[in-house]
């Protein structure tokens, strides 16, 4: 189930305009965290104002400061709430390093080939 925390992220990005939102759930994967969010913005300036609302969201929902990594060069922003990781992306550097294969989901659009 989704925590407070991530509900907020996923409507922040929804009222920000995100693209191609997806998150995967951890849980029992790895110990980095329970939750992934994954999401393109159209330019470093909309990814750039997308990590500002996700943090924002995040401080309303209870939590504390996360750790964020990627700015202002804003081609890839991480943000570290602990329990909940967010990737925020310019769609050419998202499908450059294809996090969703990683850890095997698909992303939008795109289905896995069958081995």
């Amino acid at each position: 189930m989704l925590t407070e925390q991530a509900r907020a992220v996923l409507a922040a990005l929804d009222e920000s305009k995100a693209e191609e939102v997806v998150i995967i759930d951890l849980a029992g994967k790895t110990s980095i965290a329970d939750w992934m969010v994954i999401a393109n913005g159209r330019s470093t300036t909309q990814v750039g104002a997308l990590a500002d609302r996700v943090i924002k969201a995040l401080k309303e929902a209870g939590g504390a400061t996360p750790a964020v990594e990627g700015v202002p060069a804003n081609d890839w922003v991480l943000i570290d709430a602990g329990d909940l990781i967010v990737h925020l992306f310019r769609p050419e550097v998202r499908q450059f390093y294809n996090l969703e294969k990683m850890w095997g989901v698909d992303r939008p659009g795109e289905k896995r080939q069958e081995a």
